[in-house]
């Protein structure tokens, strides 16, 4: 009785304690609890818990307090660029939003794997039900980015399936903003828009995943006017140019004046920073890009008269595109009161190192006579035009890969935007899409316009209108995919499996397998034209397709290919598609992937242990922290990936 009535007697003694303690912790004062609650090691399921203990600490912790306020900078500090400083709102119902966002913004990533990893992916197409639910949350777009660069940054070799596809939303929804951009800056009246600004927005829809802005671009080419400053400076210390200050306005009237600032300008620009004409490159799209150009510090015609133009407007020398035939010009009037003559004209030829040109000496660049017509100023629209007809011209003489259809769409993309009812590009556009087999209703869009602004093409509309309906009556009734067990008897002769890296015998280069066959099912002209029968099996091998390093995708025979010595990583930009990790010494296939080769992954584990686990030293093999029943790094992995998803998944309530 008495050791009961002890233990009773301290119990009680705890709970009056106890009591104490939490009136005393509740009784400070609300800034010292705002303090203690933003400790790091709270996380937001902790201080949901703490609002619930008392009302006290509720009201501590309110929505537009500091409380929610670094939880929600904690967890997404990317996402404070978007708010003021010291800005009071209500973090709770951010946090909340954000993190729906973000929960949305993952299921629909997965569900565009499993829905469209035998298809072309256009992302395009594929996000119109699914990002309609979440425009119906009302959150702003930034945190749909910032949700997929969080998926994008997280650990390099997991979950590669989810960041194949993230990219491809990201790119996706900047593209659209970009467009959205465009179209703002074409509703600007033709005298407040500028070329640089223009092709800024070129280059951002051309590379949206690239960090480039206006005001980037602007930074870079004030550092280089800073420079030509200096120079001017020690030439002629009262020069009205230097006097001027960032962002002003204004045109120097003096011709002598006006000519010192171009001297400096290509004596600074070409001699001292090396800007130059890429001749030996001409055609790679990189010279096309202001980025890219002032990075490179070489370009072709039209983008580095962009930025001499540029700079010579900020220190006062008013210089006019001209769209010569075959070679982009600037124009310099030599008169007061300026003048229709190409004759009172000088022709600074910015991928020439800035040579100065009479109206004659035009035509010797390109080789025969023009018309007056030519000599003429054009609008920035026409700058925009002439620069992205340069981009669709490169995208056309590509070779046929994923990389050159992209360059060929944005460039469709923006030269329609720009003019769209150029019936040409229109049904480019249209037989793109079609050949790609993506956007068959707007592929109908698009023949519908083409046939209203231009009833003679009926020929080529009629044409593809009934082979895009025969597409989507097909996609209808999908194809099940095949599928291809190794234990099948006509498939003995395999050797390898899907995820393992491999090595060309003969042309050296790194591969990953991401698909088989028992026989060679390419044409008989492939078979010829790659002298498959050279081979000591000829076509009657097993042949493999396979993901190289430098980005293309083969189709290898058995004979010629052999395991890594030692397997790296193959950064291919399809890894993803098909692999959702590599895990040391192979990929690991995505369920989409294994549905298809269900029995592969076994033969990969086992042929990866045969030939390198095997060749380690047996004191590394039974080295393990946690002794020979200790869990394996797998389910640690897989036990941090589950305890991230259940803290992806609670939400403030």
């Amino acid at each position: 009785m008495a050791t009961s009535g002890a233990g009773d007697g301290c119990s009680s003694l705890n709970g009056i304690v106890s009591e104490i303690e939490q009136k005393q912790f509740t009784n400070l004062p609300a800034e010292l609890l705002e303090y203690i609650l933003c400790f790091p090691v709270l996380k937001h399921v902790d201080i949901c818990n703490v609002s619930c203990s008392c009302k006290r600490l509720h009201d501590v912790c309110h929505g537009r307090g500091k409380v929610w306020g670094h939880q929600y900078k904690l967890r997404w500090p990317r996402l404070q660029k978007h708010y003021r400083q010291n800005e009071c709102c209500d973090w709770l119902k951010e946090y909340r939003t954000r993190h729906t966002v973000g929960v949305q913004i993952r299921r629909t990533v997965v569900s565009i794997s499993q829905r469209f990893f035998t298809e072309v992916p256009c992302v395009g197409q594929v996000l119109g039900d699914s990002f309609a639910e979440i425009e119906s949350l009302g959150a702003p777009e930034h945190f749909c980015e910032d949700e997929l660069l969080s998926i994008l940054n997280s650990d390099r070799r997991k979950s590669l399936t989810l960041k194949y596809y993230a990219k491809k939303i990201l790119y996706f929804l900047r593209q659209k903003n970009i467009l959205r951009s465009l179209k703002m800056f074409l509703e600007q009246p033709s005298e407040q828009q500028s070329a640089l600004e223009g092709a800024v927005l070129v280059d951002q829809y051309c590379n949206p995943l690239a960090d480039v802005s206006y005001d980037g671009i602007s930074s870079q080419l004030e550092e280089i006017t800073d420079k030509i400053n200096k120079m001017l400076r020690i030439k002629n210390p009262s020069h009205p140019s230097l006097r001027v200050t960032q962002g002003d306005c204004f045109a120097v009237d003096d011709f002598d004046l006006q000519r010192q600032v171009v001297v400096t300008l290509n004596a600074v620009l070409y001699e001292q920073l090396q800007y130059k004409g890429n001749e030996c490159d001409y055609y790679n799209p990189l010279n096309s890009y202001i980025h890219q150009v002032l990075l490179r510090r070489t370009g072709i015609p039209i983008s580095l008269s962009v930025l001499y133009m540029t700079l010579a407007r900020k220190l006062g020398v008013q210089l006019e595109p001209v769209n010569f035939p075959n070679h982009f010009l600037l124009r310099w009037c030599q008169q007061q009161r300026g003048s229709g003559d190409i004759y009172d004209f000088v022709y600074i030829d910015a991928f020439g190192k800035g040579k100065q040109l009479t109206a004659k000496e035009c035509e010797y660049l390109i080789g025969h006579q023009v018309t007056a017509d030519y000599y003429n100023a054009i609008s920035t629209t026409e700058v925009l035009l002439r620069m992205v007809g340069n981009l669709l011209n490169i995208g056309k003489r590509g070779e046929g890969n994923e990389k050159s259809y992209q360059l060929l769409r944005d460039s469709l993309d923006l030269y329609l935007t720009i003019n769209p009812d150029n019936v040409q590009y229109l049904l480019l556009q249209a037989r793109l899409y079609f050949h790609l087999g993506i956007w068959p209703e707007k592929v109908l869009d698009i023949l519908q316009h083409i046939q209203a602004l231009d009833p003679s093409q009926h020929g080529a509309v009629g044409y593809l209108v009934q082979h895009t309906l025969e597409h989507i009556q097909h996609k209808k009734h999908p194809v099940e995919p095949e599928v291809k067990r190794r234990s099948a008897p006509e498939h003995l002769e395999l050797q390898y499996s899907v995820g393992l890296i491999m090595k060309h015998k003969r042309s050296g280069y790194n591969c990953a397998i991401y698909g088989w066959d028992p026989k060679c099912t390419m044409s008989q002209e492939w078979i010829t034209t790659m002298r498959v029968h050279q081979l000591s099996s000829g076509a009657n091998q097993p042949f493999y397709n396979v993901l190289v390093q430098d980005g293309t995708c083969r189709y290898a025979a058995q004979e010629n290919l052999e395991p890594h010595s030692a397997p790296l990583e193959i950064a291919h930009p399809e890894v993803g598609r098909y692999f959702s990790e590599f895990h040391d010494s192979h990929y690991v296939a995505n369920e989409e992937l294994q549905t298809r080769y269900p029995e592969d992954m076994a033969e990969t584990l086992g042929t990866v242990q045969d030939l390198y686990h095997r060749l380690m030293p047996s004191s590394v093999q039974q080295e393990s922290p946690n002794g020979p029943e200790g869990p394996s790094q797998e389910n640690q992995d897989s036990q941090e990936n589950q305890d991230s998803q259940e803290n992806q998944d609670t939400m403030p309530t």
